[in-house]
């Protein structure tokens, strides 16, 4: 773990209310090009829990409208058109000084009791630290049994194991959602021969359009956690990507689907 990358994610979810309804967001600081997906998505789900207290957030969905741009923080905006005793409703804006940059629509719900039943596959073991893998914009351990980054094709496929920090318990649908925008573009491009996500800007161009994430058990940082994703669609100047989100024990915490721009000549 990179711990000042850790330290400045924890900051950017350290949003500052303006008024109500009103927050801002600091930017990370990372070498990259533009403003990471994955910070919107975790102050999003900052922003709708903030907004809509006492309540867990079930689902976040998000549409990227034009590139962030690095070193310059963001506003949000929630309007709460629903509010009742165990759902609620929030519409997200989310503005920097060129324009609205993205918007969502995130649901909420209070966690109750009832019939409890899952159905996935069971997950593998953990693979060894010999898996490890760095991905830069992951401030935290990851480790996987296949390679990502190879010019081997392969399926469209991939499971990676990360391991959150341990955090405050108010953040974990952040960091969650944070996790779920890294890996898909990749996992959709495993199958072309001779390249990799890390072409990206010479080979293709990528950017991801709408990704949604869905909640669906209360979890704990500090724990492993794997992502299972799968990608059946590249077509038009697209891809589609898909995932679950799994305990050690298998238990079934969460979901997400991306639609990104996948442009290649």
């Amino acid at each position: 773990m990179t711990t000042d990358l850790w330290k400045d994610l924890l900051s950017c979810l350290d949003l500052s209310v303006q008024a109500v309804g009103t927050y801002d967001g600091r930017s990370q600081h990372l070498a990259y090009r533009r403003l990471f997906g994955g910070q919107f998505l975790a102050q999003f789900a900052r922003v709708a829990c903030l907004a809509a207290p006492g309540k867990a957030l079930k689902s976040l969905h998000t549409q990227f409208l034009r590139e962030g741009r690095t070193g310059e923080p963001v506003r949000y905006e929630a309007e709460v058109p629903q509010q009742g005793r165990t759902f609620a409703t929030v519409r997200l804006t989310a503005r920097q000084e060129h324009g609205v940059v993205a918007v969502a629509s995130a649901s909420l719900h209070v966690w109750e009791e009832g019939p409890d039943r899952q159905t996935v596959e069971p997950v593998p073991a953990l693979p060894g630290p010999e898996r490890t893998v760095e991905l830069g914009l992951l401030p935290w351990e990851s480790r996987a049994a296949t390679d990502l980054d190879t010019a081997k094709s392969g399926p469209p496929a991939y499971e990676l194991w990360t391991r959150i920090p341990a955090a405050e318990p108010d953040l974990g649908p952040a960091l969650l959602a944070y996790a779920t925008d890294l890996t898909l573009i990749g996992t959709a491009l495993r199958p072309v021969e001779g390249v990799t996500q890390a072409d990206s800007g010479v080979a293709f161009a990528s950017a991801v359009t709408a990704h949604t994430v869905w909640f669906h058990r209360p979890f704990s940082t500090g724990r492993w956690l794997l992502l299972r994703q799968h990608s059946p669609l590249a077509a038009h100047g697209r891809c589609f990507g898909r995932g679950d989100v799994l305990g050690e024990d298998g238990m079934l915490l969460a979901s997400c689907a991306q639609e990104s721009l996948l442009r290649f000549g």
